[in-house]
Formats: structure tokens, sequence, C-alpha cells
């Protein structure tokens, strides 16, 4: 699967088991930082807020983190990347001021930026295209193994333990992957001087493809909103309309994601056997689905069935974004481009909670799934008429 640039085993260190402890470190908050911020007694306004605040800081460190590609390493932001995320996330455990979470979650944002847009620089160079689908799919899919285990265990520590006590948990998580990346990362110096970055403006790449930008992007945007979404929507409406508590909800998250987990590989191969468009525009259309159908639920069981839907939806379009802006990207502009195209769809990711919170404070949570629902459908029109097929058909002689 993997070209002759690396090794697969040195690849594995390198991305894939940094990858999936980085998704359990951020897995294990997902049922326990939103019910933690309500323990403050704030509006669904704020909550939604202080959970955008990691994909803001993000959004605004997308770009930069492409232009520092020209000038540092993939493994130097790659390091420093995790390192800004381990101590951001651990620091959670000693704050309890408002206004500082939100400081520490743009921190992790940053963090995230720099480890996510040179990493998927390093997976552009080293991957062809008729292979590049199954691979990043296996890093979506180790990414949804991490938000299975890390939903489970996040619920089981903030049950037994204290919600405060998983954010140490999660930085050791964090750790680990520094030590694989530190170990497993090798990129020769002709490499790194000869492919990624130009010394082309921002504004100059993006103006030599501003029409497949604009319109990939906006389709990128919406389709990122409802996948977002469901991480802000499913714990609050659990445990706000339906009383979960804090366990429930993690195993009802970590369900959704061994679905997703089971459909990764499936994913890759229809993306690099049957074309792009067959993963991710399924993929989106059921997660629309998914959220029309929360409304209606009434227990926890009835919620699951309906979560484990859009886990396999998601799973369908395991790497799917990252596979499209990894084929849109131009050789010499790499770095750039996709500091860009990571931009975007972070943008839906930040705006994401943002919209949720403000729907729920003013019609209510029944509201925000569909809401969400309609976000996502945009996005499927978007790329379904917009966009056109990256996958680049070859003969069996140069596979």
């Amino acid at each position: 699967m993997i070209d002759k640039v690396t090794r697969a085993r040195d690849f594995a260190g390198a991305i894939y088991m940094p990858s999936f402890l980085l998704a359990t470190s951020r897995g294990l908050l997902i049922p326990v930082f939103p019910l933690y911020l309500l323990s403050f007694d704030i509006s669904y306004g704020i909550v939604g807020l202080i959970l955008a605040a990691e994909s803001i800081g993000t959004l605004v460190s997308d770009i930069p983190a492409g232009k520092l590609l020209r000038w540092f390493c993939k493994k130097t932001c790659m390091l420093l990347g995790i390192i800004l995320v381990t101590i951001s996330t651990g620091a959670l455990f000693w704050i309890d001021q408002l206004l500082l979470i939100f400081a520490l979650r743009l921190i992790s944002g940053v963090g995230m930026a720099l480890w996510g847009t040179s990493r998927h620089a390093y997976m552009a160079e080293a991957v062809s295209n008729n292979r590049r689908g199954r691979s990043i799919a296996v890093l979506g899919g180790l990414g949804r193994a991490g938000t299975f285990v890390g939903p489970v265990l996040g619920g089981v520590l903030g049950s037994e333990f204290g919600l405060g006590k998983t954010f140490l948990v999660c930085s050791f998580f964090s750790i680990a992957g520094l030590i694989f990346v530190f170990n497993f990362v090798y990129i020769p110096r002709h490499i790194e001087i000869s492919s990624g970055s130009s010394d082309k403006s921002l504004f100059d790449v993006f103006s030599a493809n501003r029409r497949l930008l604009v319109i990939a992007g906006a389709g990128q945007l919406c389709a990122q909103m409802v996948r977002s979404a469901r991480s802000t929507i499913v714990p609050l409406y659990g445990g706000s309309m339906l009383g979960l508590d804090v366990q429930s909800i993690g195993v009802l998250i970590g369900f959704s994601s061994a679905i997703d987990v089971l459909m990764s590989f499936p994913a890759g191969l229809i993306m690099d056997r049957l074309g792009r468009k067959l993963a991710y525009l399924p993929s989106f259309i059921l997660l629309a689905v998914g959220m029309l159908l929360i409304p209606i639920t009434t227990d926890y069981w009835s919620l699951q069935l309906v979560v484990l839907l859009m886990g396999f939806g998601n799973g369908l379009g395991a790497g799917s974004m990252m596979t499209l802006g990894a084929d849109l990207a131009p050789t010499h502009s790499r770095g750039e481009f996709l500091g860009i195209w990571r931009f975007v769809g972070d943008g839906g990711s930040a705006c994401s909670p943002l919209i949720i919170g403000i729907i729920a404070e003013r019609i209510g949570l029944f509201g925000a799934p569909v809401v969400a629902a309609i976000l996502g459908l945009i996005g499927v029109s978007i790329l379904g008429w917009g966009v056109p097929e990256t996958l680049k058909k070859v003969s069996k002689n140069h596979r």
C-alpha cells in the first residue's frame, strides 16, 4: 500500500499509531467534556462556544501551518503540534475558569493544525493516487478506532473517578503518540526540500486554484459541519433530553465508532476502485438522515440505533475529504494548498458547535439536528454536481 519512499512498518509507526493514540485521547473527551461544561451551570450557547474553541484554534492555524512547512520539516511540525495538544489538554485538570478553559482549547487547536497539516502533506507525498484512498481510509479507520476506545474509556473514567481526571489520561495517550513520531518519522533532506512547498504566496496558490477551492471548499464546509455536529448533538441530546449519564453516552458513541472502524477499509476500496464520490456522497446522505431521526428518539435504544446508522455513514466516508484534498493539491505548492483546504474543512468543524449552541438556545435541541441535516444535504449537492471525480485510472501494468 505504501510507496518505496517509506517502508510500511515505519509508516505505521510514523502516522498510523500516533493518529490512533491522538484520536483515543480526543475520544476520551467526547462524552466527558460537554457534561463537564454543563456542570458550570452555563447556557447551551456558551457550551457550544467552548466546544468550538479547539476547532477555532485549528481553523486560524491551518494556513500558517501550511506555510511553516516551507521552513521547517514535517517531523518538527508534527512534534510541536502534539506537544501543544498534550500540555493544553492535561492543564484542564487544574483549571476551573471558563476563560482559561477556552484559551487552552484554542491552544490545543493550534497543535492539531500543526499535526494535521504536516501529517497530511507527508501522506500526500508518500502514497500514490491509486492507493491513496485505501491508505487514508485506514488512517480514518484508526482514528475511528480511537473514537471507539476513547468514549467508552472516557465514560468509565468519568463515572468512576470524576470528569476532571480524564484530562490527565488524555495527555498520557498524546505523549505515547509523541514517542512514535519521534522514533519513526524520517524524511531524507533531498525529499524535504524538493516537494511540498514553493515560493508562491497563499494568494497565488488560491488564485491559481480559485474555482476548485471555492466549489469543493463550500461542499466540504457543509459536509464537515454535519460530521462535527454529531459529536456535539449526541452527548447534549442524550444527557439533557433523555437523561443519560456519562457512561451510557460513552458506550453509545463507542458502538457507533466501532461501526466507523469496520467501514474504513471497505471505504478505501470503494474510493480506489470505484471512485471517491461513491464513498463520500452516500456517507454524508446517511449522516443527514441520521440527524433528521434524532428528534424522534425517546430512549437509549432508539438513540443508539440512529447513532449506529450515522456511524455506518461516517465510516463509509472515512478519509474521503483528506483523500480529495490530497488528490487536488498541486505538487509544487502542496503545503500551502493543504493549509487552505484544511482551513475550509476545519471551518465547518469550528462553526458547527457554535451553530448548534445558538439553535439549541433559540429553539431547543430538537431543532439543532434538523439544521445540521440541511447543511449536510447542501454539502452533498455541491460535492456531487460541482466537483469532478479525482480517482485517476491506471493500467494494471503500472500498479
